[in-house]
């Protein structure tokens, strides 16, 4: 196997790049504190930020879940592919541009905008994906995937660090990040994403397809539910994606409500709880590529199923953060951001070169569909469950053995098991694609 990429791996690889400046500033860090800026101006007590929040991720999850799979299945068409990837991922960077427009307790707007951003996002993340099968035999689908995450995470910490360089020189008082800091912020990253569009654009071309058709939305429809039969024959491709939708579900909620928990459970203030996000964008970077290199001689699964069992941990700690002594909070979140840092990039980036593996290349845009349904429609689960813990439990805690838990961690604690059921689910996965290979 030839360790230099070519050029269309790279251009596919710097897409990685410009996108995870949006994971980054708005989905983890920099909105999440611009909404709970804005909803406290606006009256909301922390509890209701908390709910609205999850709550808002849930609907943006819910949202691309109900049309990826038909967006999928419609790409696969010739020449399709490149231009939906392009429309939603200008509607991403054009919704994050718009931010700017968001007055100070306009939560609402703010709220609306953000479920739109998503949704470009996450649409030409489908495509992006499926491009993968285009870009690389499956032979390198590890190394490659791998690559884009890894570069993805150290690449966003430039916008980053130059969105908190402008913030705290000229946007920052003693009441945290001004609303201009926050708009340079909003619009760095639109502006990195797109400059990091381009190369995909310029040299990356659908290769593998099928032919155009003459009625293409009846036949996308008729080809969708021949998938859906499809999938349930293929034990491996089943098996996969009902693994992945559980223990996903853990990834991206902790990815999408860590700074508001660290907000609410320890206390840091804004400038610590961002410099802990970078470090942990920085720990990603080797972490994903080291995560690459040991799927070669260890094996993916094995792989997927280390960084889960490290989630597995990272949640048990969390959910104990509020029985711990008041002197250890801040550390033990710190081992969590570490923690995150280590597994994050790894169990996605295996997760979607496996899926790869198992999907014929002329359909990849159709069952990466399905891989983003599954995966985004499990990440209404877990961001829903901490919203409906905390405002059930709201000024309750409950006691047991010598420990407590609010509404908060409990609804953290939760996402253990779709821990432990999603990585026994992929063993079985795994097993019957060795079956299907004997």
């Amino acid at each position: 196997m030839s360790n230099a990429f070519t050029k269309t791996e790279r251009s596919w690889v710097v897409y990685d790049v410009g996108n995870s400046a949006f994971a980054l500033i708005i989905s983890t860090t920099i909105y999440t504190i611009f909404f709970n800026t804005i909803s406290q101006r606006a009256g909301l007590a922390p509890e209701d930020s908390t709910t609205a929040i999850g709550l808002i991720n849930a609907a943006a999850f819910l949202l691309i879940s109900i049309i990826s799979p038909l967006l999928g299945t419609f790409a696969d068409y010739q020449g399709n592919k490149k231009k939906l990837f392009s429309v939603f991922a200008f509607l991403g960077i054009i919704s994050v541009t718009s931010m700017i427009l968001v007055g100070d307790t306009q939560w609402l707007l703010a709220a609306v905008i953000y479920n739109i951003a998503m949704l470009g996002f996450a649409g030409a993340n489908i495509f992006y994906n499926a491009f993968l099968l285009d870009v690389s035999p499956k032979d390198r689908l590890d190394k490659v995937s791998a690559a884009g995450f890894a570069w993805g995470y150290i690449g966003s910490t430039i916008p980053f660090v130059i969105a908190l360089g402008i913030i705290f020189a000229f946007f920052k008082n003693d009441d945290g990040i001004t609303m201009m800091g926050f708009a340079s912020a909003f619009l760095i990253t639109a502006v990195w994403w797109l400059i990091f569009t381009v190369p995909l654009l310029k040299n990356v071309e659908q290769k593998y397809g099928i032919p155009p058709s003459t009625t293409p939305l009846k036949d996308t429809w008729r080809r969708l539910a021949q998938t859906v039969a499809k999938i349930k024959q293929q034990r491996a491709i089943y098996l996969f994606l009902i693994g992945y939708f559980l223990y996903i579900d853990g990834v991206d909620t902790i990815i999408v409500m860590a700074m508001d928990f660290g907000m609410k459970n320890s206390t840091m203030g804004q400038v610590d709880l961002v410099l802990i996000v970078l470090a942990i964008q920085i720990i990603a970077w080797p972490s994903t590529l080291l995560y690459g290199r040991l799927s070669e001689s260890l094996g993916t699964r094995t792989m997927i199923l280390f960084g889960i069992a490290t989630y597995g941990v990272i949640t048990l700690v969390a959910a104990l953060m509020e029985s711990m002594p008041s002197s250890w909070i801040n550390g033990a979140f710190i081992l969590l951001a570490v923690l995150i840092g280590t597994a994050q990039g790894g169990v996605q980036s295996l997760s979607r070169s496996y899926f790869g593996s198992l999907i014929p290349p002329e359909q990849s845009a159709e069952f990466f569909g399905f891989f983003n349904i599954f995966g985004k429609f499990a990440a209404i689960l877990g961001p829903a469950l901490i919203a409906l813990f905390t405002y059930f439990m709201k000024g309750h805690v409950l006691a047991f053995a010598g420990l407590q838990f609010t509404g908060y961690s409990l609804g953290v604690l939760s996402l253990m098991v779709f821990f432990i059921v999603g990585g026994v689910v992929l063993v079985m996965a795994d097993r019957e694609a060795k079956k299907d290979l004997a």
